[in-house]
């Protein structure tokens, strides 16, 4: 019978006082939670199309802003491997905030792009709340209700 040898993996220095930092292959927060707000978005939009018919081509613009949204993450992260020239932080979260936000979930858990740097993720959430803010006031009866009472206070 042969000798095995055994591969060791290299383990990281440790800092007294400090958890270690997961090693590679190990993901931190990623998970079927991560694509939690894509499903509480899609069902939310299916209630109000229930009561509120909402034209087609809303659904069409988050579809269409998610897929460009995936694209332009795949290049940032290709662009990032390959030491080019980036695509700027403020052009990913535009993209977010116009509708490809689901999109950019899916693009940041797959390709493990921008899921670590806090500097990122904070403008992130907040441009996905507003995003979802704006929906839910045009999509709704609060326009109608926020246009009337504008007409009415407002001289």
């Amino acid at each position: 019978m042969a000798n095995r040898t055994e591969r060791v993996q290299p383990t990281r220095a440790r800092t007294p006082g400090r958890t270690p930092t997961p090693t590679r292959g190990t993901r931190r927060g990623a998970g079927p939670a991560q694509y939690l707000p894509i499903l509480v978005f899609v069902l939310g939009y299916l209630v109000v199309t229930a009561f509120w018919p909402i034209p087609l081509w809303v659904a069409g613009l988050y579809v269409a802003a998610s897929v460009l949204c995936f694209i332009v993450y795949a290049v940032d992260k290709s662009a990032a491997r390959a030491n080019r020239r980036r695509v700027p932080e403020k052009t990913l979260l535009l993209l977010g905030f116009i509708g490809g936000w689901p999109g950019a979930i899916v693009a940041q858990q797959t390709l493990r792009h921008k899921t670590q740097k806090v500097s990122f993720r904070r403008p992130f959430w907040a441009s996905v709340v507003v995003n979802l803010l704006v929906f839910a006031v045009f999509a709704t009866p609060l326009f109608a209700l926020l246009a009337t009472w504008a007409e009415r206070t407002l001289p």
